[in-house]
């Protein structure tokens, strides 16, 4: 049980698995209103910087669940770097049916809704750890501009164009399901190019260390077209957000 191979080699090196900025991450900390004592869980955690620098700056507890045992590794290592071990823990599991023991003030998923087969049966899983009145966190894509077409859409790593939906309508779907909306962070730019950069970067070095691994032709084949893929439409077409969400 674990992410696919692809994925684990070219964020290896990503402390946050998402288009946000270290300063993204903390900003959204501040504004929903984190306190010490609270507890959060993370579905689909990846390297933990969520839980781990929480933790350091408000005091908080919780739990991060991950399939990928390289990420785990790398969100224990961090925990112990920031000295909050003793306060969140990680644990290797399928977070698509992961339920708290007890509810928790926070509940979790940046970037990551295929765990609940999209964004109502991942908001459904979170709110089954929830307190009554607790918060719900969740990053999802969103269309910045709308593709002019499927290839576009495809081109910009959605399936198709429907996969996603502009902002308003994403914020629109949020109250249809039965949740208000009460904070967001939106990436910017500069944090895409920061996300996909570092794959760059450590694709290429991954690429230089194992020339002959089996991944070595599909990974060179990506790194071969990735830039000018996201200068040309990721850049233009697709947004990021975390949004904020409590029960009606």
């Amino acid at each position: 049980m674990d992410l696919p191979r692809s994925f684990t080699i070219r964020e290896s090196g990503h402390r946050v698995h998402n288009p946000f900025t270290e300063d993204q991450l903390a900003l959204l900390g501040r504004v929903i209103g984190l306190r010490p004592g609270m507890r959060v869980l993370d579905l689909a955690c990846g390297s933990g910087e969520m839980l781990c620098t929480w933790s350091r700056a408000h005091g908080i507890g919780g739990t991060g669940v991950d399939i990928s045992t390289v990420f785990l590794a790398a969100a224990h290592a961090r925990a112990a770097e920031l000295g909050v071990a003793d306060a969140v823990r990680f644990e290797h599991a399928d977070a698509s049916g992961y339920v708290a023991a007890e509810p928790v003030d926070v509940a979790a998923c940046l970037g990551a809704t295929w765990i609940g087969d999209g964004v109502p049966g991942t908001l459904d899983l979170l709110r089954r750890s929830l307190r009554p009145g607790g918060l719900l966190l969740v990053g999802e894509p969103y269309w910045a501009e709308l593709p002019p077409d499927e290839e576009t859409a495809r081109a910009c790593g959605a399936p198709a164009r429907d996969t996603y939906l502009p902002l308003d309508g994403l914020l629109e779907s949020f109250g249809a399901l039965g949740y208000d909306v009460v904070e967001m962070v939106l990436a910017e730019r500069a944090g895409w190019d920061r996300y996909v950069g570092a794959q760059w970067l450590t694709t290429r070095r991954w690429l230089d260390a194992n020339p002959e691994d089996s991944m070595a032709p599909e990974m060179r084949a990506e790194l071969d077209t990735a830039p000018v893929r996201h200068a040309r439409y990721q850049r233009r077409y697709l947004g990021w957000g975390v949004f904020a969400l409590m029960a009606r």
